[in-house]
């Protein structure tokens, strides 16, 4: 994706690509201070939910006034969202009103991107490599939150754990695994034990560790027992202070037709906008965090989780007629969201017809997740392949031959080059006659269009 507001220097080195390793990134913060060593930290790792729990976790400490500083990636829409400040309660609220409050503003954006800039024209004149994209936005994200008095920073790891830019933190508050599954095998290692392995590399000596329970991932029975025998062994290697599994009581989930799922957990009521069972162990994650780290009150989670906003994750933007998004981007995630789209809106959906507009990246599990939309029920009453504006993109054609081969051409897909264009005929149609449109494949397609649709689904009101 790419932003105007996005400062030169970052966006050039995206050609460094993705170099995982923490060389250049300890150096990078040496030459700055050291600005991560100042900063309390919770961090999150795994291969899906991090998004969410980051979330959950962040306006409930928000809601407990505490000043929040959140990084996540990639962005959806605009490159200030990877980072964010939320500055208490009243912060929250902002938030809620304004879904661009907190981000890192131009002036601060383009002053840091300056002194990382600086810092990295010493290091490769002494002979070190190039920093990449992630580790200097992750630079930037440092200084920011050191200046601004951050009373507590949540980060998310960009790709695995262990080698992960964001791993030079070495005083976490607590370190938080979501869950695990297949992605990244080129970089995380082929077996589920390699990749768990690599996720708990963020486990830190004295500090206290949690994780989803293994039981409750989307996971054939013997992996489940390879991720757990691997996060406990990890746990003890590295001296945490004590690894806490959390489970989630899936079956207090119940889905309201106006969008809203009620859950239970630790025999407590509580309620999200997050869909999806998947976000019940999310939540009960965050909120297990939330209760041992920091001691907040039942009251105070009640209300921060229920104020969580996560985009681009079965976001339903339209009710009438129904517009759902949904960044899924790998088996597991197809899984979920088939699951949710069964349960939302009170069971709305759960005959699974849907006008599909989907666009994926080729280096993807493409085939694995049609197989996953088809064998769940997903019954596309027509479908739009599109181009996303990714040079990864899966060229259209290719995918809706793939949708046709998985299908045995029950289904007859119409191939767009601009997203733009196809969003816009699925909302005409879907206007029409009132068949739910679903936007899906990648987060990438997600950031391209949500802007749009936004726009497109607000005019319906």
């Amino acid at each position: 994706m790419s932003d105007s507001r996005t400062p030169k220097f970052i966006e050039e080195s995206l050609k460094f690509g993705i170099n995982l390793g923490l060389d250049r990134m300890n150096e990078l913060d040496r030459l700055l201070g050291n600005p991560e060593k100042k900063l309390k930290v919770v961090h999150v790792a795994g291969t899906n939910g991090k998004g969410s729990t980051v979330t959950f976790l962040s306006t409930a400490l928000a809601e407990a006034d505490y000043k929040v500083g959140i990084y996540t990636s990639p962005y959806l829409e605009r490159f200030s969202e990877r980072m964010r400040i939320i500055d208490g309660r009243e912060g929250l609220n902002r938030l809620l009103q304004d879904e661009t409050y907190g981000e890192i503003d131009q002036e601060s954006l383009d002053r840091y991107s300056a002194m990382v800039q600086e810092a990295t024209d010493v290091m490769t004149a002494s002979g070190y490599e190039h920093p990449t994209e992630f580790e200097l936005v992750t630079a930037i994200c440092y200084l920011w939150f050191m200046d601004s008095g951050v009373d507590v920073a949540v980060l998310e790891t960009g790709l695995g754990g262990r080698l992960d830019s964001t791993n030079v933190i070495d005083n976490p508050l607590a370190t938080v695994i979501t869950s695990i599954g297949f992605d990244h095998q080129d970089r995380l290692g082929e077996t589920i034990a390699e990749i768990a392995s690599e996720k708990a590399g963020i486990f830190k000596a004295d500090a206290p560790a949690f994780a989803a329970a293994p039981e409750d991932m989307l996971l054939p029975l013997e992996a489940k027992k390879d991720v757990r025998d691997t996060l406990t062994a990890m746990a003890s290697q590295k001296n945490t202070s004590g690894l806490t599994y959390v489970s989630a009581n899936f079956d207090s989930a119940v889905f309201t037709e106006d969008g809203r799922m009620l859950f239970e957990a630790f025999g407590e009521k509580y309620e999200t906008r997050l869909q999806g069972r998947h976000q019940v162990l999310n939540a009960t994650l965050a909120i297990r965090v939330l209760k041992d780290v920091f001691g907040i009150p039942y009251g105070v989670l009640k209300d921060g989780i229920a104020k969580a906003r996560w985009k681009g994750r079965a976001e339903l933007l339209s009710v009438d007629p129904p517009v759902i998004l949904d960044g899924g981007h790998n088996v597991q995630c197809a899984e979920s969201l088939i699951g949710t789209l069964k349960e939302m809106c009170g069971g709305r959906f759960r005959d699974l017809k849907f006008r599909l507009v989907i666009g994926v990246m080729a280096d993807k599990n493409v085939e694995g997740m049609i197989e996953t939309y088809k064998n769940a029920g997903l019954d596309p009453v027509d479908v739009l392949t599109v181009r996303v504006n990714n040079p990864r993109s899966m060229d259209p054609v290719t995918l809706y031959k793939i949708i046709e081969v998985v299908y045995n051409n029950s289904i007859m897909p119409v191939a767009f080059d601009s997203a733009s264009e196809a969003v816009s005929e699925a909302c005409r149609k879907t206007k029409e006659d009132g068949i739910p449109l679903l936007v899906t494949g990648s987060l990438y397609l997600i950031g391209e269009v949500r802007g749009k649709l936004c726009t497109i689904t607000d005019n319906w009101r």
